[in-house]
């Protein structure tokens, strides 16, 4: 394993950035929300003030070793992380999101590692599926898919359900 220190100094780094380049564009309005972790940042914008062509120059401006892709919402809709935030009339809603290239394996039920270790991912999905603000539709099509998962890997429903 390697020395945390390049991870520290790369996060002392980026927060500098942000506060000489990225805090006077939040003062005015022009950013209304900016947030990162690790190198996924996820910045919402007045387009009235700004449009995407020119916080992509700025932001690749900041530093002649950084470059910034932006990718835009499609639909109203953008994926952060492991989340879909869906952007409605009125509101935001979020949703869970699995890249297409996720597997749908986890610990095989009937493998000889501690049940703990078995129901760690699956215990993992179902907290996370009742702590997000999802709404109801989008919590039934996870539950569908922790069940799915569970299925495919021989978990007996009824430890899921419980």
């Amino acid at each position: 394993m390697g020395s945390p220190i390049p991870v520290t100094i790369a996060e002392i780094f980026l927060q500098h950035l942000e506060h000489i380049h990225i805090r006077p564009l939040i003062d005015p309005k022009q950013i209304l929300f900016y947030t990162h972790y690790i190198n996924d940042i996820l910045i919402i914008y007045d387009t009235e003030s700004t449009n995407q062509d020119n916080l992509t120059r700025y932001t690749n401006s900041m530093h002649t070793d950084l470059q910034f892709n932006p990718t835009q919402e499609s639909n109203g809709c953008i994926n952060f992380l492991d989340l879909t935030i869906i952007r409605r009339t009125s509101h935001l809603e979020t949703d869970i999101y699995r890249k297409p290239t996720a597997p749908d394996t986890t610990i095989h039920f009937t493998s000889i590692h501690p049940n703990e270790h078995k129901l760690a991912a699956c215990r993992y999905y179902i907290e996370r599926m009742l702590n997000l603000p999802l709404s109801a539709q989008h919590q039934k099509r996870e539950w569908s898919t922790v069940l799915h998962i569970a299925q495919q890997n021989y978990f007996p429903p009824t430890i899921i359900q419980n």
